[in-house]
């Protein structure tokens, strides 16, 4: 159950934490609003969106939202705050999938989700719908049903991710759905190629789009980015940084006029090329030009057997100018990224572990 006071207090924190990176000389461009449910409290979420609108030089805001969110009082008050990109998470169509994962009752049938983002339609710029295969108890039939119903929509753009427990939430998924294996998971992500392009296009190794659009993955356009809020990472000058998982904590640091960063990780040289290489090319395309100037030739002894792996694979072709994953090399990305973003949801559980007590 939302506690509004609790809400009220940490948006006024993330209002003083965003004063705090402006004042110290932090400038962005982008906005990308998500994690949790941010479209909970509307007003408030237009108010930060119009705050930061007045303190930086914002193109692009995109939010994220849930299905049972894509109603008038809240898609109303995006589109005045100048959301550009909505991003709803629906996660299946099928309806025992749904009840499986505890979205059946707080989300709605597939039925009326489809309802909702018939007429979620057109209002935004990118209306992208974010879909998980891989299931233990989804059917190649139940996957192919959903890839059908969305493709009549004709939304703009689907976001099909592979399912992505945490060591933490393993178990939960076992008990709730069955026990979760990497058997299928090929195998069901070239039915998701198969069946969406070439209407669809991949703007990464697992978002698909009909045209040229915002994508899901932030971290593909910008080299460098700065969380806000409780629980949320960045990475700047070769390091991650991960603020404090407690909101009465963070709500304390911030209001204390102090960063609300409790977790610090440098990379050396080489892993800041390796991961460069691996969010580059999740995005389908690496400079040449741009790693030579951001690392210098080095970058080309450091990744030669990367880069020799995935060409003798065919997963990766090499021109002077740059670097292209084939439409072979995609599953590799999506591999590569499900290994990488489940080591951060550990680390997300072991952050968040000191901080149940404030959500029970």
């Amino acid at each position: 159950m939302l506690d509004h006071e609790l809400a009220k207090r940490y948006f006024q924190a993330l209002h003083r934490e965003i004063h705090f990176w402006h004042e110290n000389g932090f400038r962005f461009n982008d906005v990308y609003v998500g994690g949790g449910t941010p479209t909970v409290l509307p007003k408030e979420l237009a108010k930060l969106l119009e705050l930061i609108q007045n303190l930086f030089q914002v193109s692009t805001i995109s939010v994220e939202t849930n299905p049972n969110h894509l109603h008038e009082s809240v898609l109303g008050s995006l589109q005045e705050a100048g959301v550009r990109r909505l991003s709803v998470g629906v996660q299946s169509l099928d309806d025992e999938i749904l009840k499986e994962i505890g979205r059946y009752a707080p989300y709605g049938s597939s039925e009326q989700i489809l309802e909702r983002l018939q007429a979620t339609q057109n209002r935004f710029d990118t209306f992208n719908v974010d879909m998980i295969f891989n299931f233990p108890h989804q059917t190649s039939d139940s996957l192919k049903r959903d890839l059908e119903l969305l493709k009549n929509l004709q939304v703009d753009q689907i976001s099909y991710y592979p399912l992505m427990p945490s060591l933490t939430t393993a178990g939960n998924t076992s008990e709730q759905m069955g026990v979760m294996t990497f058997e299928r998971e090929r195998a069901m992500y070239q039915m998701i190629q198969d069946s969406l392009m070439p209407e669809y296009q991949p703007g990464t190794a697992w978002c698909f789009a009909r045209r040229p659009a915002a994508i899901d993955e932030y971290i593909v356009d910008h080299d460098e980015y700065l969380g806000i809020g409780s629980g949320s990472f960045s990475y700047v000058n070769g390091a991650f940084y991960a603020s404090t998982f407690s909101i009465n904590r963070y709500i304390d640091l911030v209001g204390r006029g102090l960063s609300p960063i409790t977790g610090y990780r440098p990379l050396g040289l080489k892993e800041q090329i390796k991961y460069h290489f691996l969010i580059k090319l999740f995005g389908l395309r690496m400079s040449n030009h741009g790693m030579q100037k951001k690392y210098g030739e080095k970058y080309r002894r450091i990744l030669w057997k990367e880069r020799l792996v995935f060409k003798l694979l065919g997963a990766l072709t090499e021109t002077e100018q740059d670097y292209q994953v084939t439409k072979k090399g995609l599953y590799f990305w999506v591999l590569m990224m499900r290994e990488f973003f489940m080591g951060v949801n550990n680390f997300r559980e072991q952050m968040r572990a000191g901080s149940r007590s404030e959500y029970t």
